[in-house]
């Protein structure tokens, strides 16, 4: 927002102080609602756009009677319209994660007093007016049917950019150690098992040296005559330019980040979203488990995919495909249509893109 020049209000400024933190999202729902019902009434919002980690945001929309538009992760997460029975679900399935955010969402609207809802199992009040999609319908499970308001937009990227003189000072580091470079982003752990003793494994006396982004990755511990170089950027994009490769757990960010630099990708997931998008990436040939048995290289599944052509080549084919998909263009489209629907005549709206 600041970098568009765009008026914004703090959310630590109405109320919301840690209620929009991803770490506390599931239990933050009264701070989210509280900061967007004082902010949107105040300045007579006309739609709230939000996170799919923001129910309290759909609430106060609710309250205020106005529209929602819900950004999501790269794929949808929820079950089904129709189709998919075939999936293989990993430890938490989609049935199971629906209904868990059923849960919150319905026992936040308690907490705030709303009426309980006439249709307790349909997942439709999650989606607001909209729910938007960063990914490809690549990734979602051949023969799926998604509900008629969620839609793929595209990746919506964006990150602030690099400091020349901090890229210069990896890039220096890297020439000088002169192994080929993977980049490496795990998201949160959700109970797993720490990856840095696969990490250590992998990147000691290895063909491979690593550019470990430990921003989301808590207690980091490389071993000392591991080739893993930790950093703390808030950007991605010089960093994987130089890499041949991307090791992730399997959040939205780094493997889109990945796909649109065509890189082939590494994955060692957890949970939340972590799972149904590495599955979906190995599924159409982005990229491999970062697994293997106790007493193999570790280093094995890191050479394959780095050999891999085919790969390389469908994940080219993909980032030119997200690229082209103009996602800022189609977002902002669907919001001002879901405000004009709601306006059917359009008065009094004014709709601002950047």
């Amino acid at each position: 927002m600041a970098h568009a020049g765009l008026p914004l209000a703090a959310a630590e400024s109405y109320g919301g102080r840690g209620g929009f933190s991803v770490v506390r999202w599931h239990r933050a729902g009264l701070a989210q609602f509280a900061a967007t019902f004082r902010v949107a009434r105040e300045v007579r919002a006309d739609v709230v756009i939000t996170s799919v980690l923001c129910p309290g945001a759909l609430l106060a929309a609710e309250m205020l009677d106005i529209p929602a538009v819900v950004l999501g992760l790269s794929v949808h997460l929820w079950s089904y319209e129709a189709g998919g029975g075939t999936e293989p679900q990993p430890a938490t399935s989609r049935t199971q994660r629906t209904r868990g955010t059923l849960r919150l969402y319905d026992a936040l609207r308690d907490e705030i007093g709303l009426a309980r809802r006439s249709r307790p199992r349909s997942v439709s009040p999650l989606y607001g007016e909209a729910l938007l999609l960063r990914g490809d319908p690549v990734f979602e499970y051949p023969g799926a049917v998604l509900p008629d308001r969620v839609h793929h937009v595209g990746p919506l990227a964006w990150e602030p950019a690099a400091d020349r003189a901090e890229v210069d000072v990896v890039r220096t580091h890297l020439d000088q150690v002169g192994k080929p470079v993977v980049y490496v982003h795990l998201g949160r752990f959700f109970g797993g098992t720490t990856q840095w003793p696969r990490l250590n494994a992998a990147f000691t006396d290895g063909p491979f040296q690593a550019v470990v982004e430990q921003g989301r990755s808590t207690n980091p511990r490389p071993a000392p005559d591991a080739d893993i170089l930790l950093i703390h950027k808030p950007w991605m994009g010089p960093l994987i330019d130089r890499a041949g490769l991307v090791l992730t757990s399997g959040t939205t960010a780094p493997v889109l980040a990945a796909l649109l630099r065509g890189r082939p990708l590494g994955f060692s997931p957890d949970g939340a979203e972590q799972p149904v998008l590495a599955a979906a990436c190995v599924r159409v040939g982005l990229g491999v488990y970062f697994t293997g048995d106790p007493g193999a290289d570790p280093s094995a599944p890191l050479r394959s995919v780095w050999r891999d052509h085919g790969v390389r080549e469908r994940a080219r084919e993909l980032g030119r495909r997200l690229a082209m998909a103009d996602s800022a263009s189609r977002a902002a489209d669907i919001v001002e249509r879901v405000v004009l629907q709601r306006h059917a005549d359009g008065a009094g709206i004014e709709c601002a893109r950047t």
